[in-house]
């Protein structure tokens, strides 16, 4: 695997948020080689107009990273829900049965899944509601959460729906539409990597802030000249402009050079921890090796 298998590199930052549009979803690419990545603005991103985007108007052969947790915890308990009947034996079902039980939900939000009666056991939700087979403490994590935790970052349990820093919503809603996409583009590691094509992979921003040289606990970057700082770090040419700029729009920025910047390392393809039951099952975080 090197950087010339794909000419784009797109990353979304992605939102769990209830409602028609989105307000912290943001998309940004950019093309092989040095440049500066570019916004994609469509008025506001729906859930929806993501994936309109990604089957409809991505370019061919673009590497895209998707800032949500593409599936829970598996690995530690043998299952995702262990003690319940409709436990999904891998990931892919596990999309299925989320999309299945929030049909009903508009925008490809998951609250009828986070409230059914069994599914919410597991999760820690609003009013400190917290199923009696939530775990305790942070909350379970993956093999990849584990991994990221070394690499110097902060995961949260994708089953905690609460506190500024969760990402269980994202994940939630992220599942749904990689239901929805019908293996129409594939998702690594859960699908082999195609010799050619698009591809979708879970990305941490906060793990291209740090490669940007952004400190622990100070990623987010509300100015284009600390984004500008980060971009000459890893290598790529600046944006336009000055002044501020909304974190979710300096995170896709920044994370889609940093995909381009590291694509071409065969150890992100191969973490030592990535076992064939943990790509079925839980998945992986691009870059955690």
């Amino acid at each position: 695997m090197n950087e010339g298998r794909f000419t784009h590199f797109a990353a979304i930052d992605w939102s769990g948020a209830v409602g028609p549009i989105q307000k912290g979803i943001a998309v940004a690419i950019c093309a092989r080689g040095g440049g500066a990545p570019e916004l994609i603005a469509r008025g506001g991103w729906s859930r929806q107009k993501v994936l309109n985007w990604l089957l409809g108007e991505m370019p061919d052969d673009t590497l895209v990273g998707l800032d949500l947790g593409l599936s829970l915890p598996f690995a530690d308990r043998g299952a995702f829900f262990p003690g319940w009947d409709e436990s999904p034996a891998d990931a892919q079902a596990l999309w299925a049965l989320v999309d299945r039980l929030s049909a009903d939900d508009l925008h490809f939000a998951a609250s009828t899944f986070v409230d059914h009666p069994q599914a919410s056991r597991y999760f820690r939700r609003h009013g400190g509601r917290e199923g009696d087979r939530f775990g305790g403490g942070r909350g379970r994590l993956r093999a990849s959460e584990v991994g990221q935790r070394e690499q110097g970052l902060n995961p949260y349990s994708n089953l905690n729906l609460i506190g500024a820093a969760q990402v269980g919503k994202s994940s939630l809603t992220g599942m749904r539409v990689m239901h929805k996409l019908a293996g129409r583009i594939p998702v690594w590691p859960f699908d082999p990597v195609p010799r050619q094509g698009s591809l979708i992979v879970e990305i941490y921003t906060s793990l291209a802030a740090l490669a940007g040289g952004r400190r622990k606990g100070r990623t987010k970057m509300t100015s284009i000249e600390a984004l500008n700082e980060a971009l000459a770090t890893i290598g790529s040419a600046p944006v336009t402009g000055s002044g501020t700029i909304d974190d979710h729009s300096a995170d896709a920025l920044l994370t889609s050079a940093w995909l381009r910047a590291v694509a071409h390392r065969p150890e992100i393809w191969a973490p030592a921890k990535l076992t064939p039951d943990i790509a079925r099952t839980e998945g992986w975080t691009f870059g955690i090796v």
